[in-house]
């Protein structure tokens, strides 16, 4: 969802066969993708927008609620109104895997 290229490539060198790909937003620039994994692996991507991306996030809500462990995806715990601090913190870590771009986005606000 972060838009990034390599972010997208990765994601797709990882997932599961016959698994499925939701686009929830637009990426920046152009993206080159090995359609040979998409193929083989019977990946479905689907670009999502609007009133079905709403009904994306209440089918996850859905899953939350019945008891999906997500704590293997929880890096920190804040509090809400920390918000700042943790896209601070993000852009700090895109900075150190690579991702000046999308890091300088959330570091032009700190400085």
């Amino acid at each position: 969802m972060s838009g990034n290229p390599s972010a997208f490539r990765e994601m797709l060198t990882n997932m599961s066969h016959g698994a499925k790909v939701a686009m929830l937003g637009i990426p920046s620039e152009d993206i080159s993708i090995n359609w040979n994994q998409v193929v083989f692996n019977q990946l479905t991507i689907r670009g999502i927008y609007g009133r079905e991306m709403y009904e994306t996030w209440y089918k996850m809500t859905v899953m939350l609620q019945s008891g999906l462990d997500i704590s293997g995806v929880i890096t920190h715990r804040m509090n809400w109104r920390d918000y700042e601090q943790g896209f601070d913190r993000d852009a700090l870590r895109q900075l150190r895997q690579g991702h000046p771009r999308l890091a300088r986005r959330g570091l032009d606000r700190i400085r």
